[in-house]
């Protein structure tokens, strides 16, 4: 798992029927010492998070597997 901090939202005028009722945020990574860099990712939000929430994130088959 990996830190980040939720900085906004994506809009989607089409998604696919898997994601149909799912919020996505924006996230700027967070290093080990708890410092912003300068890369971004698109997560599903599934706890209710929103802007200016620290939140954990997974990638590869750990997200597949949620």
């Amino acid at each position: 798992m990996l830190i980040a901090k939720v900085v906004g939202s994506v809009v989607a005028t089409q998604k696919d029927e898997k994601l149909e009722n799912s919020k996505l945020l924006v996230c700027q990574v967070y290093d080990h010492k708890n410092q912003p860099k300068d890369q971004y990712v698109i997560a599903i939000d599934s706890v209710g998070a929103g802007e200016g929430d620290m939140v954990l994130y997974a990638t590869g088959s750990s997200a597949r597997q949620t």
